[in-house]
């Protein structure tokens, strides 16, 4: 037989599966992969099961419902000053991940180069490279993760198509600041490149950060591409409804990437989130305010146990410092030694990065319930209470 895929073929397990298969072996909290233990707002979840019985259940229009398009316009207008014409710069796709894929095949051509900045969600650099693309990778460390600026102007050159920004962003929790966005931004222009944007988590932004899209900058709306995702915005993550909003010329493009991706999406969810979106902005602010409760609950927690737990501006996750807590291996070995010992299942930020990363930090998710939160930090703290015994750590990546 002929080798199928070169890249697809020597991609392992993602460390989320590892992790949540071992949790689920040892009945452990799961406070790796990032959902959420309760249901979305209830409205919004009701409108959906109508949806199913009002005989609009055919393929929807390739780029989207037009009420959904409209209410993604309206909603950039409405949070961010973004004017989008709704008819011609939204495209509805079938969850973030997929419109990440359909902006950066719109974009880019084998050969071209993108700037991606580590830590990073895990689907950005295969995307890249089946692509034939080449990703230029740039570190952000804890754990101030401040923005290397002499590093990014050295990843930007002749070759450089675009810049993948991930903010607020996974696993760090920040947000970026005016003043970096704007060093980025003249990056973009001066380098004559695009800027696909995920902004998964632009309504989960903790005061005082607010979140700030790139594409609100002065020359960067006729060439950015900004995602958002109903699943993090609604805390409904199986929905798998994403949305692009861009400058007409391009999002033409992003339509033929997706028509031949996944086409579109269940008309009935579209209808939903259409809804939710032009809820009052009680909403949108509870659901920030929560989050940023439920993180500074897990930080104290984490704290008491012997953890060094960093600041999040926004997202689902605090990243945390074990390294006083006297473990002799790493972050892998950590986490899964935490997930078998003490029943609580975290992410190794090493998994973020491309090799040569730092290997005694660990990233929690926080969206989960009070109690779910309090019992991982008791069981924490019970077993790094002295005397501890760690077991040997000779353990791999693929589990």
């Amino acid at each position: 037989m002929k080798p199928a895929n070169a890249l697809l073929s020597a991609a392992g397990t993602t460390i989320f599966t590892v992790m949540s298969a071992l949790a689920t072996r040892h009945g452990a909290i799961n406070l790796g992969q990032g959902f959420p233990d309760t249901e979305g707002p209830a409205d919004v979840v009701q409108t959906a099961a109508g949806a199913l019985l009002d005989h609009r259940n055919q393929y929807p229009p390739l780029t989207g419902l037009p009420e959904l398009r409209q209410a993604v316009a309206a909603a950039n207008k409405r949070f961010w000053g973004l004017d989008i014409d709704p008819d011609a710069g939204v495209v509805i796709t079938s969850g973030a991940t997929e419109a990440i894929a359909a902006c950066l095949m719109a974009v880019l051509n084998p050969g071209d180069e993108v700037v991606v900045i580590e830590p990073l969600y895990d689907t950005y650099l295969p995307v890249i490279r089946l692509l034939g693309a080449v990703p230029r990778l740039v570190r952000l460390e804890p754990p101030d993760w401040a923005l290397p600026r002499q590093a990014l102007q050295a990843a930007f050159g002749p070759r450089t198509k675009a810049l993948l920004l991930n903010t607020p962003m996974n696993p760090t929790g920040k947000a970026f600041s005016p003043k970096e966005l704007a060093f980025l931004a003249d990056l973009v222009q001066r380098h004559d490149a695009y800027a696909i944007c995920d902004e998964v988590y632009e309504h989960l932004v903790f005061a005082p950060a607010r979140h700030i899209p790139l594409m609100s900058l002065p020359g960067m709306a006729e060439r950015t591409l900004r995602i958002g995702s109903a699943g993090k915005t609604f805390s409904l993550t199986g929905w798998k409804i994403g949305y692009i909003s861009g400058p007409p010329a391009l999002t033409a493009i992003v339509a033929k990437a997706h028509q031949n991706l996944t086409f579109t999406s269940p008309p009935n969810l579209q209808r939903a989130v259409a809804a939710g979106l032009a809820k009052d902005d009680s909403y949108f602010d509870g659901l920030a305010a929560t989050l940023a409760a439920k993180g500074a609950r897990l930080s104290a927690g984490l704290a008491r146990a012997g953890f060094r737990p960093l600041p999040t501006q926004g997202t689902y996750f605090v990243v945390a410092d074990f390294a006083a807590l006297g473990f002799p291996g790493d972050d892998l070995a950590f986490c899964r030694h935490i997930t078998e010992h003490a029943g609580v299942a975290a992410i190794p930020v090493s998994a973020f990065y491309e090799g040569g990363a730092p290997t005694h930090w660990v990233r929690f998710a926080f969206c989960k319930q009070d109690a779910i939160l309090d019992d991982a930090c008791d069981r924490l703290a019970r077993l790094f209470a002295p005397p501890t015994l760690f077991a040997p750590p000779a353990l791999t990546a693929a589990g």
